[in-house]
């Protein structure tokens, strides 16, 4: 299960940034999630509280938001949704010279912090 060692990447990422920030606590957790990452949402949020525990991200919430894939044939320009899995055929011209735009992130997009840095600077 590749979702235990995201959530593990994840909760590493949060924790080193909150003590950069002189922060205790966190209270939720915003990933972006390409439909092309083959991930688990479920898997993810179970593997995430269990990988929470003991750290700054003790209760935390994961909030995922799904980005749809996309592709652009690269000759003709055409853009189209590749489905899952992806068809990079373009629908118009045929050709096979596909780029996938979105559908690939796995990406932190936001972290709320439950407290501010443990000393304020004057």
């Amino acid at each position: 299960m590749h979702e235990m060692s995201i959530a593990a990447a994840v909760v590493d990422q949060v924790t080193s940034a909150a003590a950069d920030r002189g922060a205790t606590a966190v209270t939720t957790v915003r990933l972006d999630v390409g439909e092309l990452a083959g991930v688990v949402p479920a898997a993810l949020d179970f593997c995430f509280a269990l990988v929470c525990e003991g750290t700054p991200l003790e209760g935390a919430r994961l909030v995922t938001r799904s980005v749809p894939a996309r592709a652009r044939c690269g000759p003709c320009d055409t853009e189209w949704s590749p489905g899952v899995p992806p068809d990079l055929v373009c629908p118009r011209c045929g050709g096979a010279r596909a780029e996938l735009l979105t559908g690939r992130e796995l990406q932190i997009r936001d972290v709320e912090w439950a407290d501010g840095p443990l000393h304020a600077h004057s």
